[in-house]
């Protein structure tokens, strides 16, 4: 019993972490919004996140973001991951981004050192990016 507990905590500030590189893509325009937001909920579903505790994984990402100088904070562990879910951070990170049908000059340089950091060659971060783009009415 008391290594599953451990095993979700660990699960759970590694979704926090996520989350929190989530949101920093969100606000990196200053304009969070609502849309925004349901973005990061569903896609913390999909990564498994535990539905009754949603709200506070977002809130202490909310803290943890508004805490941090740096990326690297949040990618050191996502670069670990499977390539399915790093694509599907990268879907959600791009989604949020077009979500306000255009991304400016400082979320494209943040998703190019994003790239970089979770190991996304630029060929495969062009398709999901254009995937993305094309999905948008």
């Amino acid at each position: 019993m008391f290594f599953k507990k451990k095993e979700n905590k660990t699960e759970n500030n590694f979704l926090i972490k996520i989350c929190a590189l989530l949101i920093h893509a969100a606000k990196i325009d200053e304009n969070y919004t609502n849309n925004e937001e349901e973005i990061i909920r569903k896609t913390l579903l999909e990564l498994g996140s535990n539905e009754n505790e949603l709200d506070k994984t977002i809130k202490d990402a909310k803290v943890i973001e508004e805490n941090s100088n740096q990326i690297l904070d949040f990618t050191r562990e996502v670069k670990n991951l499977a390539e399915e879910d790093k694509i599907k951070i990268i879907e959600a990170l791009w989604s949020i981004i077009y979500s306000n049908e255009d991304a400016d000059i400082y979320e494209t340089n943040l998703m190019r050192r994003l790239a970089g950091l979770l190991y996304i060659d630029s060929k495969t971060m062009g398709d999901i990016k254009n995937r993305i783009q094309n999905q948008k009415p």
